[in-house]
């Protein structure tokens, strides 16, 4: 909230202290959904940005963050509801910060992040085709790993949607079951344990049929023995678990590093046909209803003889590409994935590389284009050195899995001037009921 203006004072005269002043409700009626949850309203010229609203709504809403130009607010009153407006399923919803739109149905959320993905494209000058398909599966139960954070009693939570403390939750229903299930078990058992020895952080993981889990957790005391305890103690009403590690927070510029472990280090996920194995903190796609249906749609139908999938992970694209190309290039950077994926395409025609896509791009190459190049960035995307050298490189085709809207078209616009045209848009729904947006985009050169 912005502190109110003084009025303009004589000389000499002392200013009188400033006091917090809440502005009156505006009332609002809301145009679209905008990247980040938001929903756009304007008034007097102003971008009012409020969460948890829908399109056509006629809300008061109060002014939180006002800046030049554009506020961020929150709902006060609504005065009237669009048609598309359902009670949300979850009791933690608003407070929580993980989920934006279970106020809406399903086919809905999807039509959202239809409009933001293309609107998103066009604003930076990427034109987006006239269809863009759509891969959606099951909208709950969906994740297979989850992070929470403990609060000051050892409740396990949720970062809140209005601010960094945590939200504690009972349930998460668009989280596999199982994971709740721990969550909850892990908090209960450290209840017992003095303050400085619970966990800051728990993170979990299981693979799609729930019949195996894995454990992080970031704490202090970090001994075997209570490691060993505490696994032994949640094993009895999580029987499903496969391993437990501590995490001990870096000091002094070290990054956080396993500390003590129980049981074992990954699991094996079975996916698209093949068994693959993952490390505790290894990425891999979060969505266990649409892993095999969106291997598919990178893929399927694509041969040749050389094949790069970059920014690989434990390997799940190119374990898929290694069926139909002569050779399969999979290059990797994080130390929790590189052994996964050297064990995930032993005995295939794809080999690992350890080396981060921009210097494996950057050193010398004596060999022509690949077929195909696969890239699956983070959320910040490829960047214009990395997706100039791409330009550069030329292979006939590529396939970018982005998370990411906005860096996908920064780095579409460099693809496009190294000569590079858009085949195909998919939005892949893999986060439902938040505003997560992942889309799969098949590029060919012209």
């Amino acid at each position: 909230m912005k502190r109110a203006r003084t009025s303009r004072q004589s000389h000499g005269t002392r200013r009188a202290p400033a006091s917090r002043v809440l502005a009156p409700p505006q009332l609002v009626t809301i145009e679209k959904p905008v990247y980040g949850g938001g929903f756009l309203a304007r008034a007097e010229g102003k971008a009012i940005f409020t969460p948890l609203m829908l399109p056509s709504e006629q809300a008061r809403v109060r002014i939180t963050d006002d800046h030049h130009g554009w506020a961020n607010a929150e709902l006060e009153e609504l005065v009237t509801a669009a048609p598309e407006r359902i009670a949300p399923r979850c009791p933690h919803f608003g407070a929580c910060g993980g989920c934006h739109y279970q106020h809406s149905d399903y086919t809905t959320q999807l039509v959202f992040k239809e409009a933001i993905l293309r609107e998103t494209l066009e604003r930076a000058g990427v034109s987006a085709p006239a269809q863009i398909d759509v891969l959606a599966g099951q909208p709950w139960a969906y994740r297979n790993r989850i992070r929470l954070a403990s609060d000051a009693a050892g409740n396990p939570g949720y970062r809140g949607r209005r601010s960094h403390a945590i939200t504690p939750v009972r349930e998460c229903l668009i989280a596999a079951p199982i994971l709740v299930r721990a969550a909850l078990a892990s908090a209960e058992y450290f209840r017992s344990q003095p303050p400085p020895n619970r966990p800051a952080e728990i993170s979990l993981f299981c693979d799609a049929e729930e019949s195996a889990l894995l454990v992080s957790l970031m704490v202090a005391n970090l001994s075997k023995a209570r490691v060993d305890d505490f696994a032994c103690a949640l094993s009895e009403q999580v029987p499903e678990l496969a391993g437990v590690e501590f995490i001990a927070a870096g000091l002094a510029g070290r990054q956080p590093h396993t500390a003590s472990r129980w049981g074992a280090e990954s699991l094996v996920y079975r996916a698209a046909g093949c068994n693959y194995r993952v490390s505790h903190g290894a990425f891999f796609q979060v969505n266990r209803w649409l892993v095999d249906a969106l291997a598919a749609q990178v893929t399927s139908g694509r041969k040749g003889v050389v094949a790069w999938d970059l920014f690989a992970g434990v390997g799940l694209f190119a374990r898929q590409l290694a069926a139909n190309f002569d050779r399969v290039v999979a290059v990797e950077s994080a130390p929790e994935a590189i052994s996964a994926l050297e064990a995930n395409l032993a005995g295939s025609a794809a080999a690992a590389v350890r080396a981060t896509t921009l210097d494996f791009l950057a050193r010398g190459r004596t060999a022509g284009p690949p077929d195909l190049i696969v890239v699956d960035p983070p959320r910040t995307g490829l960047g214009a050195e990395t997706a100039a050298l791409l330009s550069e490189i030329a292979a006939a085709a590529l396939v970018y899995v982005s998370c990411d809207p906005a860096t996908l078209a920064r780095d579409l616009r460099t693809l496009f001037a190294g000569g590079y045209a858009i085949e195909r848009v998919v939005l892949a729904d893999l986060f439902p009921q938040t505003f997560h947006i992942e889309s799969v985009v098949e590029l060919r050169r012209t």
